[in-house]
């Protein structure tokens, strides 16, 4: 919270430029850089962005989620570190395991996963988003093509998941303050189709290096009510929420990662360990790694990037008031490093 109090402000000091044709001042804050900031890291996700890019094969891939039951999330939510860490582990055991059968691929495939923890109001509702081509590799290590219009079958990931995901659990001391009814439900998981896999990607990207909401959907702080704009699941329009102000701090915290947690993992041929292997496969496909200009970040206009933070500027600031090349005249101490 202290961090992104005082994101951009004077507290973390900044620099101060000068225009010596109007006479005009401006200050150019420090950014916090803190991942659950709403304010930062625009930068570093453009450059997550394009490293996965270079990762793509160009072959058609899916989107495959899975979804934590309503009925673990107030476990999970006391235990974060535990579920989100068997989340991944759990549902990339079950995607490998039925991958292998040959009725529909027969080998590995690859997974980008991204760990989301929110619903579109802000609610808590952890759920992992894996990025996976449309094949996979046998043991040869020849490239075996899946259906464009099916990769797996939900029903039976699903019960997978679930079974996985109960003897995982067994071994912890939560286990006893979960519901029985929950081994008996339905856990959804969903595949769509996601094209060569770049929108999917710019869906994800955002959201790796802040949490679940911007500032710019933010509408208005009246009477002590925080009213933020969403789009709806079921029709995609526009809608807003009201909330309390501290109703809406509460909502925005319990998406804080545990220190440390790494919130994206890669799995089958997409691991670390086995990038040779998928440098193999693009050298198979003989033909060029799929390339597409990345979006452009929005960001203050005629000021420092983040990631310059500090250090001297490689872009010309610019007046605000004549658009001239500004002077930066000197440096803001952060309070806390100024002497009394």
């Amino acid at each position: 919270m202290r961090a992104i109090e005082q994101c951009r402000t004077e507290a973390l000091g900044g620099h101060v430029y000068h225009c010596p044709d109007c006479d005009e001042t401006q200050y150019s804050y420090h950014s916090c850089r803190n991942r659950h900031c709403p304010k930062c890291q625009s930068d570093a996700a453009q450059q997550w962005l394009q490293k996965q890019q270079d990762l793509l094969l160009p072959v058609p891939y899916f989107l495959l989620t899975f979804t934590l039951p309503d009925g673990l999330r107030k476990v999970a939510r006391s235990h974060q570190k535990l579920f989100y860490n068997l989340l991944f582990r759990v549902s990339a055991a079950a995607t490998q395991k039925l991958a292998q059968d040959p009725r529909f691929i027969g080998g590995q495939v690859g997974m980008i996963g991204v760990l989301h923890t929110w619903g579109r109001t802000l609610t808590y509702h952890p759920h992992v988003h894996y990025l996976v081509p449309a094949g996979c590799v046998d043991q040869a290590g020849n490239w075996l093509p899946a259906r464009k219009t099916f990769l797996l079958p939900v029903k039976a990931l699903s019960k997978i998941f679930r079974a996985k995901f109960r003897h995982a659990l067994r071994k912890s001391p939560c286990f006893a303050n979960i519901p029985s009814d929950i081994w008996k439900q339905d856990w959804v998981v969903h595949c769509q189709a996601a094209g060569n896999g770049l929108s999917a990607l710019k869906y994800l990207a955002p959201y790796i290096f802040r949490v679940a909401i911007s500032n710019n959907s933010i509408v208005k702080i009246t009477n002590q009510q925080v009213t933020f704009r969403y789009k709806a699941t079921d029709t995609g329009k526009i809608k807003t929420c009201k909330l309390s102000v501290e109703e809406f701090i509460r909502r925005f915290l319990q998406h804080v990662l545990p220190r440390g947690f790494v919130k994206v993992r890669y799995y089958g041929f997409f691991s670390p360990g086995l990038r040779p292997r998928l440098a193999a496969l693009r050298e198979n496909f003989n033909t060029a790694i799929l390339e597409e200009p990345s979006p452009e970040v929005t960001q203050q206009p005629d000021i420092l990037p983040t990631s310059q933070q500090g250090d001297e500027p490689s872009t010309i600031v610019r007046c605000l008031s004549c658009g001239q090349p500004m002077q930066r005249q000197r440096s803001l101490i952060p309070l806390g490093c100024r002497p009394p």
